[in-house]
Protein backbone atom coordinates (compact mmCIF):
# COMPACT_ATOMS: atom_id res chain seq x y z
CA UNK A 1 0.00 0.00 0.00
CA UNK A 2 2.81 2.43 0.85
CA UNK A 3 4.52 1.68 -2.46
CA UNK A 4 1.27 2.28 -4.35
CA UNK A 5 0.78 5.67 -2.69
CA UNK A 6 4.38 6.72 -3.36
CA UNK A 7 4.79 5.42 -6.91
CA UNK A 8 1.35 6.07 -8.37
CA UNK A 9 0.22 9.13 -6.40
CA UNK A 10 -2.73 7.03 -5.22
CA UNK A 11 -4.95 7.96 -2.28
CA UNK A 12 -4.95 5.38 0.50
CA UNK A 13 -8.64 5.81 1.32
CA UNK A 14 -9.56 4.93 -2.27
CA UNK A 15 -7.19 1.98 -2.73
CA UNK A 16 -7.02 0.28 0.66
CA UNK A 17 -10.65 -0.97 0.96
CA UNK A 18 -10.40 -2.80 -2.36
CA UNK A 19 -6.99 -4.21 -1.46
CA UNK A 20 -8.35 -5.59 1.81
CA UNK A 21 -11.25 -7.21 -0.03
CA UNK A 22 -8.95 -8.70 -2.67
CA UNK A 23 -6.70 -10.21 0.00
CA UNK A 24 -9.63 -11.44 2.08
CA UNK A 25 -8.46 -9.46 5.12
CA UNK A 26 -11.31 -8.82 7.57
CA UNK A 27 -12.07 -8.11 11.21
CA UNK A 28 -9.18 -7.33 13.53
CA UNK A 29 -6.61 -8.02 10.82
CA UNK A 30 -8.25 -5.43 8.58
CA UNK A 31 -8.32 -2.94 11.45
CA UNK A 32 -4.60 -3.48 12.10
CA UNK A 33 -3.72 -3.21 8.40
CA UNK A 34 -5.69 0.04 8.20
CA UNK A 35 -4.03 1.45 11.31
CA UNK A 36 -0.54 0.59 10.05
CA UNK A 37 -1.22 2.07 6.61
CA UNK A 38 -2.92 5.28 7.70
CA UNK A 39 -0.63 5.77 10.69
CA UNK A 40 2.56 5.36 8.68
CA UNK A 41 1.34 7.78 6.01
CA UNK A 42 -0.01 10.30 8.50
CA UNK A 43 3.12 10.39 10.64
CA UNK A 44 5.59 10.21 7.78
CA UNK A 45 7.29 13.57 8.33
CA UNK A 46 7.68 13.05 12.06
CA UNK A 47 8.83 9.46 11.69
CA UNK A 48 11.40 10.48 9.09
CA UNK A 49 12.77 13.10 11.49
CA UNK A 50 13.06 10.47 14.25
CA UNK A 51 14.61 7.94 11.86
CA UNK A 52 17.10 10.60 10.82
CA UNK A 53 18.30 10.73 14.43
CA UNK A 54 18.81 6.94 14.34
CA UNK A 55 20.67 6.82 11.02
CA UNK A 56 24.07 7.91 9.75
CA UNK A 57 22.46 9.28 6.57
CA UNK A 58 19.27 11.16 5.64
CA UNK A 59 16.22 8.84 5.50
CA UNK A 60 15.59 9.79 1.88
CA UNK A 61 18.98 8.30 0.99
CA UNK A 62 17.66 4.82 1.83
CA UNK A 63 16.12 2.58 -0.80
CA UNK A 64 12.38 3.39 -0.82
CA UNK A 65 11.23 -0.11 0.26
CA UNK A 66 13.65 0.00 3.22
CA UNK A 67 12.30 3.39 4.25
CA UNK A 68 8.73 2.06 3.98
CA UNK A 69 9.59 -0.83 6.29
CA UNK A 70 11.18 1.52 8.82
CA UNK A 71 8.19 3.88 8.74
CA UNK A 72 5.89 0.94 9.44
CA UNK A 73 8.15 -0.09 12.29
CA UNK A 74 8.36 3.45 13.67
CA UNK A 75 4.58 3.74 13.75
CA UNK A 76 4.29 0.47 15.67
CA UNK A 77 6.92 1.48 18.23
CA UNK A 78 5.93 5.12 18.68
CA UNK A 79 2.15 5.21 18.21
CA UNK A 80 0.60 1.80 18.95
CA UNK A 81 0.32 -0.60 21.87
CA UNK A 82 2.29 -3.28 20.03
CA UNK A 83 5.11 -4.42 22.36
CA UNK A 84 8.46 -2.98 21.23
CA UNK A 85 10.13 -6.38 20.91
CA UNK A 86 7.29 -7.60 18.68
CA UNK A 87 7.51 -4.47 16.52
CA UNK A 88 11.26 -4.94 16.10
CA UNK A 89 10.95 -8.64 15.25
CA UNK A 90 8.13 -8.23 12.73
CA UNK A 91 9.84 -5.28 11.06
CA UNK A 92 13.08 -7.23 10.66
CA UNK A 93 11.12 -10.24 9.37
CA UNK A 94 9.30 -8.01 6.88
CA UNK A 95 12.58 -6.57 5.58
CA UNK A 96 14.01 -10.06 5.14
CA UNK A 97 10.88 -11.41 3.42
CA UNK A 98 10.14 -8.48 1.14
CA UNK A 99 13.60 -7.02 0.38
CA UNK A 100 16.22 -9.62 1.27
CA UNK A 101 19.09 -10.09 3.71
CA UNK A 102 20.94 -6.93 2.59
CA UNK A 103 19.18 -4.34 4.78
CA UNK A 104 18.34 -6.63 7.73
CA UNK A 105 21.27 -5.53 9.92
CA UNK A 106 20.49 -1.85 9.32
CA UNK A 107 16.77 -2.31 9.97
CA UNK A 108 17.44 -4.23 13.19
CA UNK A 109 19.85 -1.58 14.49
CA UNK A 110 17.56 1.35 13.67
CA UNK A 111 14.53 -0.34 15.20
CA UNK A 112 16.41 -1.04 18.43
CA UNK A 113 17.47 2.60 18.64
CA UNK A 114 13.86 3.65 18.10
CA UNK A 115 12.74 1.71 21.17
CA UNK A 116 15.02 3.68 23.51
CA UNK A 117 12.50 6.56 23.75
CA UNK A 118 8.80 7.10 23.36
CA UNK A 119 7.49 9.63 20.84
CA UNK A 120 7.45 12.49 23.37
CA UNK A 121 11.06 11.71 24.25
CA UNK A 122 12.11 11.79 20.61
CA UNK A 123 10.26 15.08 20.07
CA UNK A 124 12.13 16.58 23.03
CA UNK A 125 15.41 15.50 21.46
CA UNK A 126 14.86 16.54 17.82
CA UNK A 127 12.37 19.45 17.97
CA UNK A 128 13.22 23.08 18.75
CA UNK A 129 12.20 24.36 22.16
CA UNK A 130 8.72 25.84 22.50
CA UNK A 131 10.24 29.25 23.19
CA UNK A 132 12.47 29.06 20.11
CA UNK A 133 10.14 27.81 17.37
CA UNK A 134 6.68 26.78 18.59
CA UNK A 135 5.40 26.14 15.05
CA UNK A 136 8.19 23.69 14.23
CA UNK A 137 7.62 21.88 17.51
CA UNK A 138 3.87 21.61 16.90
CA UNK A 139 4.54 20.42 13.36
CA UNK A 140 6.70 17.54 14.59
CA UNK A 141 4.46 16.65 17.52
CA UNK A 142 1.30 16.51 15.39
CA UNK A 143 2.87 15.31 12.11
CA UNK A 144 1.93 18.27 9.90
CA UNK A 145 4.24 20.31 7.66
CA UNK A 146 5.09 23.63 9.30
CA UNK A 147 3.48 25.62 6.47
CA UNK A 148 0.17 23.84 7.07
CA UNK A 149 0.39 24.58 10.79
CA UNK A 150 0.90 28.27 10.03
CA UNK A 151 -2.03 28.28 7.59
CA UNK A 152 -4.34 26.70 10.18
CA UNK A 153 -3.21 29.22 12.80
CA UNK A 154 -4.05 32.11 10.46
CA UNK A 155 -7.49 30.67 9.75
CA UNK A 156 -8.10 30.22 13.49
CA UNK A 157 -7.28 33.88 14.18
CA UNK A 158 -4.07 33.01 16.01
CA UNK A 159 -5.79 30.88 18.66
CA UNK A 160 -3.12 28.37 19.77
CA UNK A 161 -5.57 26.25 21.78
CA UNK A 162 -7.82 25.85 18.75
CA UNK A 163 -4.80 25.14 16.60
CA UNK A 164 -3.65 22.24 18.78
CA UNK A 165 -7.17 20.82 18.79
CA UNK A 166 -7.37 21.09 14.99
CA UNK A 167 -4.02 19.36 14.46
CA UNK A 168 -4.93 16.59 16.90
CA UNK A 169 -8.30 16.05 15.19
CA UNK A 170 -6.56 15.58 11.83
CA UNK A 171 -4.80 12.56 13.33
CA UNK A 172 -7.96 10.82 14.50
CA UNK A 173 -9.56 8.18 12.33
CA UNK A 174 -12.83 9.56 10.90
CA UNK A 175 -16.02 7.57 10.99
CA UNK A 176 -17.61 6.49 7.73
CA UNK A 177 -20.47 8.85 6.88
CA UNK A 178 -23.13 7.83 4.39
CA UNK A 179 -25.69 9.86 2.47
CA UNK A 180 -29.13 8.59 1.48
CA UNK A 181 -29.68 10.10 -1.95
CA UNK A 182 -33.09 11.81 -2.05
CA UNK A 183 -35.76 9.87 -3.89
CA UNK A 184 -33.56 6.77 -4.09
CA UNK A 185 -32.89 5.67 -0.51
CA UNK A 186 -34.06 6.60 2.97
CA UNK A 187 -32.31 6.85 6.33
CA UNK A 188 -34.39 3.96 7.62
CA UNK A 189 -32.70 1.63 5.14
CA UNK A 190 -29.24 2.77 6.25
CA UNK A 191 -30.18 2.47 9.90
CA UNK A 192 -31.41 -1.07 9.29
CA UNK A 193 -27.91 -1.81 7.94
CA UNK A 194 -26.31 -0.68 11.21
CA UNK A 195 -25.83 3.07 10.68
CA UNK A 196 -27.07 5.81 12.99
CA UNK A 197 -28.39 9.23 11.91
CA UNK A 198 -25.80 11.96 11.41
CA UNK A 199 -25.97 14.97 13.68
CA UNK A 200 -27.15 17.66 11.29
CA UNK A 201 -27.66 16.40 7.75
CA UNK A 202 -31.14 14.98 7.39
CA UNK A 203 -29.80 12.65 4.71
CA UNK A 204 -26.66 11.56 6.58
CA UNK A 205 -25.88 8.42 8.58
CA UNK A 206 -22.75 7.25 10.39
CA UNK A 207 -21.53 3.68 10.00
CA UNK A 208 -19.58 2.77 13.12
CA UNK A 209 -18.39 -0.62 11.90
CA UNK A 210 -18.53 -2.89 8.87
CA UNK A 211 -17.84 -2.43 5.19
CA UNK A 212 -20.13 0.14 3.52
CA UNK A 213 -19.83 -1.82 0.27
CA UNK A 214 -21.86 -4.54 1.97
CA UNK A 215 -24.92 -2.27 2.23
CA UNK A 216 -27.26 -2.81 -0.73
CA UNK A 217 -28.16 0.88 -1.06
CA UNK A 218 -24.46 1.81 -1.30
CA UNK A 219 -23.68 -1.02 -3.69
CA UNK A 220 -26.58 0.07 -5.92
CA UNK A 221 -25.51 3.77 -5.72
CA UNK A 222 -28.81 4.78 -4.12
CA UNK A 223 -26.65 5.88 -1.20
CA UNK A 224 -23.02 6.89 -1.08
CA UNK A 225 -20.07 7.62 1.18
CA UNK A 226 -19.97 11.36 1.80
CA UNK A 227 -18.63 13.43 4.67
CA UNK A 228 -21.32 15.30 6.57
CA UNK A 229 -19.60 18.61 5.87
CA UNK A 230 -19.89 17.99 2.13
CA UNK A 231 -23.56 17.22 2.59
CA UNK A 232 -24.14 20.37 4.62
CA UNK A 233 -22.69 22.80 2.08
CA UNK A 234 -24.79 21.30 -0.73
CA UNK A 235 -27.90 21.35 1.45
CA UNK A 236 -27.24 24.99 2.35
CA UNK A 237 -27.24 26.00 -1.31
CA UNK A 238 -30.48 24.09 -1.91
CA UNK A 239 -32.14 25.59 1.17
CA UNK A 240 -31.22 29.25 0.55
CA UNK A 241 -34.25 31.46 -0.20
CA UNK A 242 -34.51 32.39 -3.85
CA UNK A 243 -36.73 34.92 -5.62
CA UNK A 244 -38.02 34.06 -9.05
CA UNK A 245 -37.68 30.76 -10.93
CA UNK A 246 -35.89 27.79 -9.43
CA UNK A 247 -35.62 25.39 -12.34
CA UNK A 248 -31.96 25.31 -13.46
CA UNK A 249 -29.11 24.19 -11.22
CA UNK A 250 -25.41 23.93 -12.11
CA UNK A 251 -22.60 21.92 -10.52
CA UNK A 252 -19.45 23.35 -12.10
CA UNK A 253 -16.76 20.90 -10.92
CA UNK A 254 -18.91 17.86 -10.39
CA UNK A 255 -16.45 14.96 -10.24
CA UNK A 256 -16.54 12.46 -8.65
CA UNK A 257 -20.25 13.12 -8.20
CA UNK A 258 -21.16 13.00 -4.51
CA UNK A 259 -22.55 16.53 -4.24
CA UNK A 260 -24.06 16.27 -7.73
CA UNK A 261 -26.03 13.17 -6.71
CA UNK A 262 -27.35 14.89 -3.59
CA UNK A 263 -28.28 18.05 -5.49
CA UNK A 264 -29.89 16.04 -8.28
CA UNK A 265 -32.23 14.31 -5.84
CA UNK A 266 -33.22 17.64 -4.28
CA UNK A 267 -33.70 19.22 -7.71
CA UNK A 268 -35.91 16.34 -8.87
CA UNK A 269 -38.18 16.85 -5.85
CA UNK A 270 -38.70 20.47 -6.92
CA UNK A 271 -39.05 19.88 -10.63
CA UNK A 272 -35.66 21.42 -11.34
CA UNK A 273 -32.85 20.00 -13.47
CA UNK A 274 -29.15 19.80 -12.76
CA UNK A 275 -26.35 20.30 -15.25
CA UNK A 276 -23.13 18.68 -13.98
CA UNK A 277 -19.91 19.89 -15.60
CA UNK A 278 -16.61 18.03 -15.29
CA UNK A 279 -13.43 18.67 -17.24
CA UNK A 280 -11.93 15.17 -16.97
CA UNK A 281 -13.79 12.49 -18.98
CA UNK A 282 -13.10 9.68 -16.49
CA UNK A 283 -14.46 11.81 -13.64
CA UNK A 284 -17.48 12.75 -15.76
CA UNK A 285 -18.21 9.04 -16.07
CA UNK A 286 -18.09 8.80 -12.28
CA UNK A 287 -20.67 11.59 -12.08
CA UNK A 288 -22.89 9.77 -14.58
CA UNK A 289 -22.70 6.65 -12.43
CA UNK A 290 -23.60 8.63 -9.32
CA UNK A 291 -26.65 10.18 -11.04
CA UNK A 292 -27.83 6.93 -12.60
CA UNK A 293 -31.20 5.96 -11.15
CA UNK A 294 -32.36 9.49 -10.36
CA UNK A 295 -35.76 10.19 -11.88
CA UNK A 296 -34.85 13.71 -12.99
CA UNK A 297 -33.80 14.86 -16.44
CA UNK A 298 -30.25 15.75 -15.43
CA UNK A 299 -27.23 16.03 -17.71
CA UNK A 300 -23.47 15.56 -17.44
CA UNK A 301 -21.16 17.34 -19.87
CA UNK A 302 -17.38 17.30 -20.28
CA UNK A 303 -16.26 20.93 -20.43
CA UNK A 304 -13.89 23.50 -18.96
CA UNK A 305 -15.99 25.32 -16.37
CA UNK A 306 -13.84 28.46 -16.60
CA UNK A 307 -15.30 29.04 -20.07
CA UNK A 308 -18.91 29.99 -20.94
CA UNK A 309 -21.16 27.01 -21.58
CA UNK A 310 -22.44 27.36 -25.15
CA UNK A 311 -26.21 27.36 -25.60
CA UNK A 312 -26.97 27.45 -21.87
CA UNK A 313 -29.32 29.99 -20.29
CA UNK A 314 -28.36 31.49 -16.91
CA UNK A 315 -28.79 29.27 -13.86
CA UNK A 316 -30.77 29.80 -10.67
CA UNK A 317 -28.40 27.96 -8.30
CA UNK A 318 -24.71 27.25 -8.92
CA UNK A 319 -22.40 25.05 -6.88
CA UNK A 320 -18.68 25.64 -7.31
CA UNK A 321 -16.76 23.05 -5.29
CA UNK A 322 -13.42 24.34 -6.48
CA UNK A 323 -10.23 22.29 -6.86
CA UNK A 324 -8.03 23.00 -3.83
CA UNK A 325 -5.21 21.63 -1.69
CA UNK A 326 -7.60 19.33 0.19
CA UNK A 327 -6.11 20.38 3.54
CA UNK A 328 -9.59 20.07 5.04
CA UNK A 329 -9.65 16.29 4.51
CA UNK A 330 -6.33 15.27 6.04
CA UNK A 331 -8.11 12.80 8.33
CA UNK A 332 -9.29 10.84 5.29
CA UNK A 333 -6.27 11.38 3.06
CA UNK A 334 -3.31 11.20 5.44
CA UNK A 335 -0.71 11.27 2.68
CA UNK A 336 -2.00 14.59 1.28
CA UNK A 337 -0.27 16.65 3.99
CA UNK A 338 3.15 15.53 2.70
CA UNK A 339 2.18 15.61 -0.97
CA UNK A 340 1.09 19.25 -1.12
CA UNK A 341 3.53 22.20 -1.19
CA UNK A 342 3.11 25.94 -0.56
CA UNK A 343 4.02 26.42 -4.22
CA UNK A 344 0.73 24.71 -5.15
CA UNK A 345 -1.31 27.59 -3.72
CA UNK A 346 -0.79 30.31 -6.38
CA UNK A 347 -1.79 28.01 -9.25
CA UNK A 348 -4.84 26.70 -7.40
CA UNK A 349 -5.84 30.19 -6.31
CA UNK A 350 -5.73 31.49 -9.88
CA UNK A 351 -7.95 28.59 -10.96
CA UNK A 352 -10.35 29.17 -8.07
CA UNK A 353 -10.66 32.84 -8.97
CA UNK A 354 -11.25 32.04 -12.65
CA UNK A 355 -13.92 29.48 -11.73
CA UNK A 356 -15.68 31.83 -9.32
CA UNK A 357 -15.70 34.59 -11.95
CA UNK A 358 -17.27 32.11 -14.38
CA UNK A 359 -19.82 31.01 -11.76
CA UNK A 360 -20.96 34.59 -11.20
CA UNK A 361 -21.30 35.01 -14.96
CA UNK A 362 -23.38 31.82 -15.20
CA UNK A 363 -25.96 32.71 -12.55
CA UNK A 364 -28.99 34.89 -13.28
CA UNK A 365 -29.69 38.13 -11.42
CA UNK A 366 -31.29 37.08 -8.15
CA UNK A 367 -29.63 33.66 -8.34
CA UNK A 368 -27.19 32.10 -5.90
CA UNK A 369 -23.61 30.81 -6.10
CA UNK A 370 -22.09 28.57 -3.42
CA UNK A 371 -18.29 28.79 -3.41
CA UNK A 372 -16.96 25.72 -1.59
CA UNK A 373 -13.48 24.37 -0.87
CA UNK A 374 -12.29 21.46 1.24
CA UNK A 375 -9.60 23.64 2.76
CA UNK A 376 -9.36 26.16 5.61
CA UNK A 377 -6.39 27.95 4.02
CA UNK A 378 -7.30 31.65 3.76
CA UNK A 379 -5.62 31.89 0.36
CA UNK A 380 -8.22 29.41 -0.94
CA UNK A 381 -11.28 30.63 0.96
CA UNK A 382 -12.36 34.11 2.01
CA UNK A 383 -9.63 36.01 0.18
CA UNK A 384 -10.59 34.36 -3.13
CA UNK A 385 -14.17 35.54 -2.62
CA UNK A 386 -13.02 39.03 -1.65
CA UNK A 387 -10.85 39.29 -4.75
CA UNK A 388 -13.67 38.08 -7.00
CA UNK A 389 -16.07 40.64 -5.53
CA UNK A 390 -13.66 43.58 -5.41
CA UNK A 391 -15.21 45.27 -8.45
CA UNK A 392 -18.59 43.50 -8.44
CA UNK A 393 -21.18 45.87 -7.03
CA UNK A 394 -23.85 43.51 -8.37
CA UNK A 395 -22.95 40.64 -6.01
CA UNK A 396 -23.54 40.39 -2.27
CA UNK A 397 -22.48 37.88 0.36
CA UNK A 398 -25.36 36.01 2.02
CA UNK A 399 -25.17 34.86 5.63
CA UNK A 400 -24.80 31.09 5.29
CA UNK A 401 -25.05 30.28 9.00
CA UNK A 402 -28.88 30.06 9.24
CA UNK A 403 -28.78 27.52 6.41
CA UNK A 404 -26.91 25.05 8.64
CA UNK A 405 -29.50 24.79 11.46
CA UNK A 406 -28.25 23.39 14.73
CA UNK A 407 -24.58 23.43 13.74
CA UNK A 408 -22.62 25.22 16.52
CA UNK A 409 -19.54 27.44 16.47
CA UNK A 410 -20.01 28.95 13.03
CA UNK A 411 -18.34 32.23 13.90
CA UNK A 412 -19.38 35.74 12.91
CA UNK A 413 -20.36 34.92 9.33
CA UNK A 414 -21.42 35.51 6.70
CA UNK A 415 -19.22 32.68 5.44
CA UNK A 416 -18.94 29.31 7.20
CA UNK A 417 -15.79 27.36 8.03
CA UNK A 418 -16.33 23.86 9.39
CA UNK A 419 -13.56 22.07 11.34
CA UNK A 420 -12.91 18.47 12.37
CA UNK A 421 -12.24 19.45 15.99
CA UNK A 422 -15.38 21.56 16.26
CA UNK A 423 -17.86 19.74 14.07
CA UNK A 424 -16.42 16.28 13.40
CA UNK A 425 -16.55 17.01 9.66
CA UNK A 426 -13.96 17.79 7.05
CA UNK A 427 -12.84 21.43 7.13
CA UNK A 428 -15.28 22.60 4.47
CA UNK A 429 -15.58 26.31 3.63
CA UNK A 430 -18.78 27.85 2.26
CA UNK A 431 -19.43 31.33 0.91
CA UNK A 432 -22.93 31.99 -0.42
CA UNK A 433 -23.22 34.79 -2.99
CA UNK A 434 -26.29 36.38 -4.53
CA UNK A 435 -26.18 38.29 -7.78
CA UNK A 436 -28.34 41.39 -7.30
Amino acid sequence: MLRTVAERDSYANLVLPGLLRDRGITGRDAALATELTYGSLRGQGTYDAVLGACLDRPPEALDPPVLDVLRLGAHQVLATRIPPHAAVDTTVDLARARIGEGPVTLVNAVMRRLTTRDLAGWIDQIAPAESTDPIARLALRHAHPAWVVRAFLDSLDGDRTQLEAALAADNERPQVTLVARPGRAGLAELEAAGARPARWSRYGAVLTEGDPAGIPAVRERRAGIQDEGSQLVALALAAAPLEGPDRRWLDMCAGPGGKAALLAGLATDRGATLLAVERQPHRARMVENALRGDAGNHRVVVADATQPLPGEDPFDRVLLDAPCTGLGALRRRPEARWRRRPSDIPTLRALQLALLTAALAAVRPGGLVAYVTCSPHLAETSTVVSDALRHRVDVERVDARPLLPGVPELGDGPDVQLWPHRHGTDAMYLALLRRR
